[in-house]
């Protein structure tokens, strides 16, 4: 897609209205993220949206720092976070690459929904690396390949993907095999410690890595 903001934007009220499709899984791999935070913590969240997950997690770290590229998207979360009274979270119109976002180095970094949706993966975790501290956590949440057992939208929208596309009504997408997004993160100097599926079908894989401090 040429200009990924310009797609963001126009879907980022409709994305916002939007239901999460699975609560229980989001709760749990919520939870899960919780659970690796401290309250002295800088954090980044990279392609955060409208601030739904920042929102939640606010209150269990310093500071996030919360980059997407979609103005529209930034917009609506600064909104929540002044109704809600959160002031913790600095919205960031970036890019991964985007120097906008050196402001670490970090203690965590969340990629939410977002590698799938990026087209060079192992610059992007190479990246991530950089801007974590020694034994930083990078924390994420992918779509995966669909398996036999993925509900049917699912497989129809994959097969329709291209020509969504085509038009400009749909982002790029790579729908890796978990094997595979695994040795990226490996190969990008992280130790995985923990992994699962929330939800299963269609299968999207979190992962808990630590940066490898170089000896």
């Amino acid at each position: 897609m040429k200009n990924p903001a310009a797609f963001w934007d126009k879907v980022a009220v409709k994305y916002a209205k939007s239901p999460i499709s699975d609560m229980d899984a989001y709760t749990y791999s919520l939870e899960r993220t919780r659970s690796y935070l401290s309250p002295e913590d800088h954090i980044l969240e990279v392609g955060c949206g409208t601030g739904s997950t920042a929102l939640l997690l606010a209150e269990n770290v310093k500071q996030i720092t919360a980059s997407d590229l979609s103005p529209n998207m930034l917009r609506i979360g600064r909104e929540k976070a002044e109704d809600q009274g959160v002031s913790n979270i600095k919205f960031i119109n970036a890019e991964l690459s985007d120097s906008k976002i050196d402001i670490g180095p970090y203690d965590a970094v969340l990629a939410l929904n977002i590698l799938h949706l990026l087209e060079d993966m192992p610059a992007a975790i190479e990246r991530i690396n950089g801007l974590l501290k020694p034994g930083g956590i990078f924390i994420s949440k992918t779509v995966c390949a669909l398996g036999t057992g993925t509900p049917f939208k699912y497989r129809l929208m994959k097969l329709i993907l291209p020509l969504m596309q085509m038009i400009g009504k749909a982002p790029y997408v790579n729908f890796m095999e978990i094997s595979e997004l695994e040795e990226i993160i490996s190969s990008g100097g992280f130790k995985i410690i923990e992994t699962g599926n929330y939800p299963a079908s269609p299968t999207s894989r979190y992962v808990v890595a630590k940066k490898i401090e170089k000896t």
